[in-house]
């Protein structure tokens, strides 16, 4: 009789979340209601910040970088990509040498940079993620234990990483409800350049638009669902979305070219009175956006 392995219940004695806005606050708190987890570390630049998410039972108890990093046998950085390069270096002096680092950075090559630069040899110890989910609003008071249930997380494991640290972090994500993807980093910037960032960026710049029209208190009284809809991304933390155009400078490039020509192609049909290709280009949009809600559902 062959004799079966006891699978071991996965859980984590002390987490550190650094950045404890709608991201890591929202990993604490799913990671708190699956019981995955023992007690919660908090560390950031906003010690009001901290002492918020406190009070709102996200973390027991806010404490300096170097503290997190000695005391966590797991660590989730969700700060704006452009601190990464600090965290990591803050990380190295007194990190727990069983601990495991993951982050919910929008951007990935930049970041994979950056840590191993800043952890050196303990690179090992890191295992890149990034969560297909989020929210305009922003803060820990914006932290929902759900905001993961059924979203996808990419992983781009790096080479040095050992399996079974991979395995935790794969399954901390999948505590919270999450289905993972592994892509390469490259692939994952591209992707997100299209799907997440130039949305962001064209939002922004139609809001700006607007805003400097000489009728904008007129346009925004008549604004209505669709305005809505169409422009909440632009309500997003304007220091968080800087660094990620910033951090996928390249992917948004060949991106922002792509669309200017579609862009270009229509304003072409337009003046030229071509309604047959508008129409045409409606109803592919329209078929397009049906089957993704079709998928999502």
């Amino acid at each position: 009789m062959t004799a079966v392995a006891k699978v071991e219940p996965f859980h984590i004695a002390t987490l550190a979340i650094v950045g404890v806005g709608l991201i890591g606050g929202s990993f604490a708190a799913a990671l708190r209601q699956a019981g995955c987890v023992g007690r919660v570390l908090g560390a950031g630049r906003r010690p009001q910040t901290l002492q918020k998410a406190v009070r709102l039972g996200l973390i027991d108890e806010a404490v300096s970088l170097d503290e997190a990093a000695q005391r966590a046998d797991f660590i989730f950085v969700a700060a704006p990509v452009g601190a990464f390069a600090g965290i990591f270096a803050g990380l190295k002096p007194t990190l727990n040498p069983n601990a495991v680092i993951t982050d919910g950075g929008s951007t990935k090559k930049n970041v994979i940079e950056v840590a191993r630069e800043g952890l050196k040899e303990c690179i090992t110890q890191f295992v890149p993620s990034h969560p297909m989910a989020g929210s305009h609003e922003t803060g820990p008071q914006a932290a929902i234990a759900g905001l993961y249930q059924g979203k996808r997380v990419v992983l781009t494991p790096l080479v040095e990483n050992h399996p079974q640290d991979i395995e935790r972090v794969q399954a901390a994500w999948r505590a919270c409800g999450a289905s993972l993807v592994t892509l390469d980093p490259a692939q994952h910037d591209a992707a997100v350049a299209a799907i997440s960032h130039l949305p962001h960026w064209v939002a922004a710049l139609y809001m700006q638009h607007l805003t400097q029209s000489d009728d904008a208190t007129l346009k925004f009284e008549l604004a209505g669902s669709g305005f809505r809809d169409f422009t909440r991304v632009a309500q997003g933390s304007p220091e968080m979305w800087r660094d990620i155009f910033e951090a996928n400078r390249q992917a948004m490039q060949t991106e922002i070219a792509t669309f200017r020509k579609v862009l270009e192609r229509a304003e072409h049909a337009l003046n030229a009175g071509d309604y047959a290709y508008l129409q045409d280009m409606l109803e592919v949009a329209s078929q397009a956006r049906r089957d993704w809600v079709g998928k999502q559902s």
